[in-house]
């Protein structure tokens, strides 16, 4: 019997230790993980799978971070090496990742440590600035905190990663831009064109602006041009000008934005009278980028003072440009002229002061993921542009133009409409101005597809508040920009989930035709809207908050259309109408001989009788509108430089949305960590606050007298049954 249990037991253990040796194995090859977030935030996006499943060629991130940094940023290494677990194991065998140690021990560099923040370094991931609360004192540290993405010779980095905030995002996007960069670097027919225009004449007054190694720049610039080209399939070429004197050398800095100075005689004539230009542009085809290698800036007391660009940084900005130059992500087309906002950043300094109209943070935003195109209208919109943008045009649009816009659509393509119904036309006093209505010709066009907006200002209580100086205190309600709560967003849209909180500013209302949207069979999905407590301002229009105030009888406000997608088959506006021509604004006379017989040949042509009758293509194919009456929606006030904000958020998933990309909206919205509480009365906030105060308590004593009655009644039944 001894024998038999003794057997029993050694079979028992033989099994357990069989079964776990089997689950192990199991939890080894096999992954599964429950993801609980409402978003799905600790769990990759589909979009990102297949990004890493799809790898035709081999993939290293190189993270580059400090450990043991101090709250909030000790998360971020414990959340990066979870999500780059998590893309390795949905990833095929070309993808691979390693953490390098850059940490200093106990204030000693070793030399590995040391070598690897000079790769580090070379790679352009350099440390930052984090405070640290040590001792009760607040220190300043340096941090690395990076990545880099290396497949083959083409790189591309996140150099400083502070808050898990859209961490899978930039991750993703950021592969996705190298697979398109390499694809398109092995397609050129032509290299991109590096031309360094430096006029030798700068050397004889490099001394007094205190400006050195002049002479050795191009060299300097050629082979650091040679060095980018071999990491790009050999895909940059050089070339070193010295641009001639005279009208040529302002025709020339004009044509390309370079520097020009001029110099009277010096030196008692040692250094005669001239002028010269410097820069250095890339060029691919009919695009052309700038880049400033001579700062001037004006220092008080001082007076002017120049010093050189860095060139250790010079290569990021070349990588950058080459990017934008090739076109490597998909094109997104912006109408120019007609007074749009210059979101393709054309003419545009980034030293220059911000003005009321800058759309720099979503020039950044857009250009991260999109190519951003100029689209002149009048000549057609390219097959090769999905999604138009159209942003606070403020002049009219011929009817040739609108069939150009009208036809778009028509083909299948997407239109994002920003649109103002009003002017202001600023003046000196008081710093106002005035608002004059818009007229473009494009309400024609949206109201016959079935949407139109009034000509108003919508006021909400539910508004951003000012806060006023300290001397005066307390804040002060701008109700033309309204604060649009969770309870007036529509979140049923995937693109729309994250979405929170919203703030608009000087939008106007809009409403929809029922008749037309059902008898061209369009859906309208409202995105968002005013709260119940919202009237109309309409002209005149003054948005001195302090002759601003709610009306008296409740009865006159009431919610507000502010956003519509509309999708569906729309009708073309000129189905019926006849076909309006382009009209060829005639050049004006040129100065010179050659000029005159040029023109005259032009006019010639142009007399010639020959018409053009574009077929009209009369129903759309499944065509997209976005539409918000207001411009405000895209500016630096309301859209923040990184893209954390909701408004920010909001702005990348339209487009996304209008270009068929919803699975990518959706990994952006996913970690919104804006998450206001809902909206309370008066009342219920004051019964939650005596509740926490006094009933809490309450209760907890209530609670301890019933524990004590019970425990008596316990008693009492006990000493009854023994005394029975």
């Amino acid at each position: 019997m001894g024998v038999s249990k003794r057997s029993e037991r050694i079979i028992r253990f033989l099994l357990y230790l069989t079964v776990v040796v089997l689950a192990n194995a199991a939890a080894a090859t096999l992954f599964f993980r429950i993801d609980l977030t409402r978003h799905g935030m600790y769990s990759l996006s589909p979009v990102s799978r297949g990004v890493v499943t799809t790898l035709t060629e081999p993939l290293t991130i190189d993270v580059f971070f400090t450990r043991d940094l101090p709250a909030p940023y000790n998360s971020i290494e414990r959340y990066l090496r979870d999500l780059l677990e998590e893309y390795a194991v949905y990833a095929n065998r070309n993808f691979n990742y390693r953490f390098y140690d850059v940490s200093a021990r106990q204030g000693q560099v070793t030399g590995q440590i040391r070598e690897n923040q000079k790769m580090a370094e070379d790679y352009g991931i350099r440390p930052i600035e984090i405070q640290v609360l040590e001792k009760d004192e607040v220190k300043f540290k340096k941090a690395y905190m990076g990545l880099v993405i290396i497949q083959g010779d083409i790189i591309e980095k996140i150099p400083a990663i502070t808050s898990i905030d859209g961490l899978e995002y930039k991750l993703t996007t950021a592969v996705q831009k190298l697979n398109n960069k390499i694809s398109r670097l092995m397609s050129l027919p032509e290299p991109v064109q590096v031309t360094l225009y430096l006029s030798r004449s700068l050397e004889k007054v490099a001394p007094l602006m205190r400006i050195k190694d002049l002479p050795a720049m191009p060299d300097k610039i050629k082979e650091m041009v040679a060095r980018i080209s071999r990491k790009n399939y050999g895909k940059l070429s050089f070339a070193y000008v010295d641009p001639p004197g005279g009208p040529s050398l302002k025709k020339l800095a004009d044509r390309y934005g370079l520097l020009q100075l001029n110099w009277p005689a010096l030196e008692n004539g040692r250094i005669p009278a001239g002028s010269g230009a410097i820069g250095l542009v890339m060029a691919y085809g009919e695009k052309t980028l700038t880049i400033p290698l001579l700062q001037v800036f004006e220092v008080p007391l001082i007076g002017t003072q120049y010093s050189l660009v860095d060139l250790g940084r010079l290569p990021e900005v070349i990588e950058e440009h080459l990017s934008t130059l090739i076109d490597i992500n998909e094109s997104l087309g912006f109408v120019a002229g007609h007074g749009t906002l210059n979101v393709s950043g054309a003419n545009f300094s980034p030293s220059a002061p911000r003005q009321p109209d800058d759309v720099r943070n979503a020039r950044r935003l857009i250009s991260e993921i999109y190519s951003i195109r100029d689209i002149t209208v009048d000549e057609g919109v390219p097959d090769s542009v999905h999604c138009l943008v159209i942003a606070r045009p403020t002049e009219a649009f011929s009817p040739h133009e609108l069939f150009q816009i009208d036809q778009h659509l028509m083909r299948g393509g997407s239109l994002a409409l920003f649109l103002d119904a009003f002017a202001e036309k600023r003046t000196p006093m008081m710093g106002g101005g005035q608002f004059v209505p818009i007229d473009t010709g494009l309400e024609k066009l949206l109201a016959h597809y079935g949407v139109r907006f009034e000509p108003a200002l919508v006021m909400d209580r539910e508004c951003f508040k000012q806060r006023l100086e300290r001397q005066m205190g307390g804040e002060q309600p701008l109700y033309f920009a309204p604060v649009i709560r969770k309870g007036s967003i529509n979140r049923r849209p995937a693109y729309m989930t994250g979405i929170n909180t919203l703030v608009a500013l000087k939008v106007s209302p809009l409403s929809l035709d029922p008749e037309k949207l059902e008898k061209s069979g369009v859906r309208a999905t409202r995105l968002f809207s005013s709260s119940p407590e919202s009237w109309l301002m309409k002209a005149p229009i003054n948005l001195n908050p302090m002759f601003i105030r709610p009306p008296a009888e409740p009865g006159k406000m009431q919610r507000y259309p502010l956003a519509y997608v509309l999708e569906g088959a729309f009708s073309s506006y000129f189905a019926d109408k006849p076909v309006p021509q382009r009209v060829v604004k005639k050049k004006a006379a040129a100065k010179n001989e050659a000029g005159n017989g040029q023109d005259k040949a032009e006019k010639k042509v142009a007399a010639a009788p020959i018409e053009s009758r574009p077929e009209v293509i009369k129903r759309a194919r499944a065509a997209r509108i976005f539409l918000v009456a207001s411009s405000e929606m895209m500016r630096d006030s309301l859209v923040d430089e990184d893209g954390r904000s909701p408004n920010a958020i909001f702005l990348m998933n339209i487009i996304d949305h209008l270009n068929g990309r919803d699975d990518v909206a959706v990994m952006r919205g996913k970690v919104q960590r804006f998450n206001p509480l809902g909206e309370t009365s008066a009342a219920t906030r004051t019964f939650v606050k005596v509740f926490n105060i006094v009933g809490l308590p309450l209760l907890v004593s209530l609670a301890g007298l019933l524990v004590w009655s019970l425990r008596r009644s316990r008693q009492r039944r006990i000493r009854r049954m023994f005394q029975s």
